[in-house]
């Protein structure tokens, strides 16, 4: 999982902690020999892309730090093949629609970054004929490129020596220099990141700063016994001087924990909203497009209405869903095209800074030729969609959970109609 150092820009003052010569001399070739023991074996890094096309080095690099933030390195192993097998170079995913790369990246989560992808390869492709800028400045130029994903591309692919800081790094460094309150000190910590990168393999010194922070220089049980650059460790030395005083100092007090805001709840009703067939066609499904910024920008999801009162009854619900759906999508609900209208059950799903729990219904009209809900289908930022069609749409998990609950309601309720002699 990749998570972000927040941006670096220049700094004049290193208050006594820059390093010295002899220290990045002995980290560069101590870190570089243990990464090359120990790195590990992953998709995006066949041999450091030895004697490969720099433009698909950039490209697979990109793709892998864009899948890695905020994802594990387990799930990413999955999604990053089918991917570059889909789209193997940037002129590939440029003609891509944003359905496609939502349908493929279904699962991953923050669905932005996928966003990001299309919108900068096409940047590329019209701006620089598909050839990726060289330097990390002009890399920060792309959308969905920041800081840390332009200094991986730039001394991964093109072997700049320029930074790339990530928690994993932000924890090294700080202990490295025992400086405590990281998000205060990030321009420090960019600074000192890019003293130290290695000359001649600043790709490969910047991802072994990372695997050196996810196997040893862990959060809450460092293994320090283990780590090629203790000597040069100022929390270590700390917690040695410190073992026989009264107030003892540890290597995880560097850096110091920062309190994260507890998630804020959300509640939505949703309604699942099923169109009955004229003839044999099969039934289709409404969904609604997201608007195109905030959470979840511009991806599809069943009708749902945000509540003020969790405590709100089904009554009011079904009362808030009804305009709605009414006024905002065209249906009639008229006793005539209803045909069944059931609750479901709730569903929470939780997101990094949201937990939105969800009170699912379903509803099901008939379609007749004069029928108001037909007009949905010319709607903006509408569509019904046939229920075979649904698994192949890049969905949310979220929303798969959704109609999987329906689903399973709906097959419950029509298969204990049949039996009804």
């Amino acid at each position: 999982m990749r998570s972000i150092a927040p941006n670096p820009p220049d700094i004049e003052d290193l208050d006594g902690r820059c390093f010295h010569e002899h220290e990045v001399t002995s980290i560069r070739r101590d870190l570089l020999d243990w990464y090359d023991r120990n790195k590990r074996d992953l998709p995006w890094r066949p041999d450091d892309f030895v004697g490969e096309n720099v433009e698909e080095r950039a490209y697979s690099v990109w793709v892998s730090e864009m899948m890695l933030q905020q994802t594990t390195v387990g799930r990413v192993k999955d999604y990053f093949p089918r991917w570059m097998s889909k789209w193997p170079s940037l002129s590939h995913l440029s003609q891509a629609s944003q359905e496609e790369v939502n349908s493929l990246w279904a699962g991953l989560g923050y669905y932005r970054r996928a966003r990001f992808l299309l919108e900068g390869a096409k940047h590329i492709v019209e701006n620089s004929g598909g050839i990726f800028p060289r330097d990390a400045a002009e890399l920060r130029q792309i959308p969905g490129i920041g800081n840390y994903t332009a200094g991986a591309i730039a001394s991964i692919a093109f072997k700049q020596p320029v930074p790339a800081v990530d928690v994993n790094v932000i924890r090294v460094i700080s202990r490295l220099r025992a400086i405590s309150d990281a998000t205060r000190e990030s321009k420090l910590l960019w600074k000192l990141a890019g003293e130290i990168v290695d000359l001649e393999r600043p790709g490969s010194f910047n991802q072994a700063l990372m695997d050196l922070g996810s196997a040893v220089c862990k959060t809450k049980a460092p293994l320090c016994s283990g780590c090629p650059i203790a000597g040069s460790c100022k929390a270590f030395l700390l917690q040695k001087q410190s073992a026989d005083k009264e107030v003892a100092v540890s290597v995880t007090d560097f850096p110091a924990k920062s309190i994260k805001a507890a998630p804020r709840e959300e509640f939505t009703a949703v309604c699942v909203v099923e169109l009955l067939p004229l003839g044999d066609d099969g039934s289709l499904f409404l969904l609604v497009q997201r608007p195109e910024n905030g959470l979840l920008a511009g991806l599809w999801e069943f009708p749902a209405v945000l509540l003020k009162d969790p405590k709100t009854s089904a009554k009011t619900r079904r009362t808030s869903v009804n305009k709605y759906l009414r006024s905002s999508l065209g249906l009639s609900l008229d006793k005539s095209s209803v045909k069944t209208r059931e609750e479901v059950g709730s569903y929470r799903h939780v997101f990094s800074h949201i937990r939105l729990n969800m009170f699912v219904e379903w509803l099901q009209i008939s379609s007749t030729d004069d029928n108001a809900a037909m007009e949905a289908k010319t709607l903006p930022r509408t569509q019904w969609v046939k229920y075979s069609a649904l698994e192949k749409m890049g969905l949310t998990s979220g929303v798969k959970k959704v109609f999987s609950m329906v689903s399973k309601h709906r097959d419950k309720r029509q298969g204990s109609k049949r039996k009804t002699p």
